[in-house]
């Protein structure tokens, strides 16, 4: 990691910019970039934590108020189901996890760039669903904000309303999968020697998503945040499949 961390904290940089700016969170590419650099367990617990100092640094910049309704509603689920997909990552392989993921990040891609006005219904029943799947796959995957951001889209909220609500929400998802990272093993000193370095990057990529914000319209950006999302999938998938099975070069 050591030799390529310019790159990597770049990399992290660019994810969070995007990931706030498009509304979907920086683990939608953190997650499948980490994963050059280290193995998944121990990209699941970077994440954890990089979300932690980022979502709070978004609470803070987007403090003008948020939808305490919605952050019981959509929280609450997402809170306990985060822990039941943490929790499971102990069983699986994390080659099926890899693969998983790069699946999802191509199908949710291709659903909004199909669907370009997919809403879903503001209901109860809705937000709690909506807070259940995205804190499962969040603690499973490493990445649910943009079913979070789905749901919370149903209701019409003014961009720094939606951010700073999907802030707190998140904020209690990582802090119950961090909690459940830790004791599955997956924090060791390596994962922790980057958390100083990513409260930095989560702090400038923040400022600097918000400035984006508020020059360009959110829905023209989240096009372009879209195709990336599709290709890093793509180019995931492809790496992930050619380690489980290698070509063969004959002389």
């Amino acid at each position: 990691m050591t030799e390529h961390l310019i790159v990597f904290v770049l990399l992290a940089l660019a994810s969070e910019i995007l990931g706030t700016v498009g509304g979907f969170g920086s683990s939608l590419f953190f997650v499948p970039i980490a994963g050059y650099f280290m193995d998944f367990h121990s990209v699941l617990a970077l994440t954890a934590l990089f979300h932690l100092t980022s979502n709070v640094v978004k609470i803070v910049m987007f403090r003008k108020g948020f939808d305490k309704k919605l952050v019981v509603q959509v929280g609450i689920p997402a809170l306990i189901f985060v822990i039941l997909g943490a929790y499971l990552t102990k069983f699986m392989d994390t080659a099926v996890l890899e693969v998983a993921l790069a699946v999802f990040l191509i199908a949710l891609s291709l659903l909004f760039l199909i669907f370009k006005n997919l809403q879903v219904k503001p209901s109860t029943s809705n937000a709690l669903g909506g807070g259940a799947v995205s804190g499962f796959l969040a603690g499973l995957l490493g990445t649910g904000g943009a079913i979070r951001g789905m749901t919370l889209a149903a209701y019409n909220l003014d961009k720094t309303t939606f951010i700073a609500t999907s802030a707190v929400i998140d904020l209690g998802i990582d802090s119950g999968r961090s909690v459940s990272y830790f004791f599955n093993g997956y924090v060791d000193h390596e994962v922790l020697s980057m958390i100083p370095i990513l409260m930095v990057v989560s702090l400038v990529g923040t400022f600097i998503g918000k400035k984006i914000l508020d020059c360009v319209s959110e829905r023209q950006f989240k096009s372009l945040v879209l195709g990336l999302v599709f290709i890093t999938g793509v180019v995931t998938l492809w790496n992930v499949l050619a380690d489980l099975y290698p070509i063969e070069r004959t002389a």
